[in-house]
């Protein structure tokens, strides 16, 4: 029953959502998506999640500076920077990289930017998470990633070139929606809302289970918390955050 029900919601999705399926068949959503939906949705819907992210994310980086290279340089690389919301996180005189596959967040990025002159930001690679080859292998301290692993095309090669740009005893920081519990009501919306909300949001999963590829991939250390962050209106309530020593 679950499953037809499923099935029943999503077709009706399917129908509220066609003018983006009609333009994503003419090959129209995806450049007007990457270019002025994302990036305006992306502002609105980060200032909510931001508000409620806050404290978490506070703890979260509240350790950077343990991790600087023995020059005592702390050179961060950021993965999929959207439009900067974690740089007021970050300590004083750090060194940023920020790299994002969709250069479109220019304005909301430069805001940010001005904002925060706490930081050095070095260079802004536009790059998928999967193929960080701008970066050299062994070069940054830390790693940061939040929101981004629910929408790369393959989390376990993101996953490996994290622990590639990291040198020996650096720091992978994620905060990352993720798939609810399956037995529970989210869980079914989740999967009711998957493939309209894949396509209307630039490839971004509800259903991924992103702490077993945090866990099984090749760090040495790994310190992970389930949270729940819930954004309103939307199925995203659970939350992975942590960080994991190469």
């Amino acid at each position: 029953m679950a499953d037809a029900g499923i099935l029943v919601f999503r077709a009706c999705l399917v129908l509220l959502a066609m003018p983006v399926y009609v333009l994503n068949f003419l090959g129209l959503w995806e450049p007007f998506c990457q270019k002025i939906f994302f990036p305006f949705f992306l502002e609105k819907m980060s200032a909510v999640h931001e508000k409620k992210a806050k404290k978490f994310k506070q703890e979260l980086f509240r350790n950077l500076p343990d991790f600087k290279s023995p020059s005592g340089e702390l050179k961060l690389l950021e993965i999929g920077t959207g439009l900067g919301a974690n740089f007021q996180f970050y300590p004083p005189g750090c060194k940023v990289t920020c790299s994002d596959i969709n250069p479109n967040f220019q304005q909301g990025l430069s805001k940010n930017m001005n904002k925060n002159q706490h930081i050095h930001y070095e260079r802004f690679l536009i790059a998928a998470g999967e193929d960080l080859r701008q970066v050299p292998s062994g070069s940054v301290d830390v790693v940061i990633c939040t929101l981004v692993l629910c929408s790369v095309h393959n989390v376990n090669g993101t996953l490996k070139e994290v622990l590639r740009v990291l040198r020996p005893g650096g720091a992978f920081y994620f905060l990352e929606h993720v798939a609810a519990d399956p037995s529970s009501s989210n869980y079914f919306w989740q999967q009711v809302c998957y493939p309209t909300w894949k396509l209307i949001f630039c490839g971004c999963c509800l259903t991924r289970e992103i702490w077993k590829n945090v866990e099984q991939a090749s760090f040495s250390d790994v310190k992970l918390q389930h949270i729940s962050i819930k954004v309103p209106w939307t199925p995203i309530h659970q939350h992975i955050v942590g960080y994991a020593v190469k």
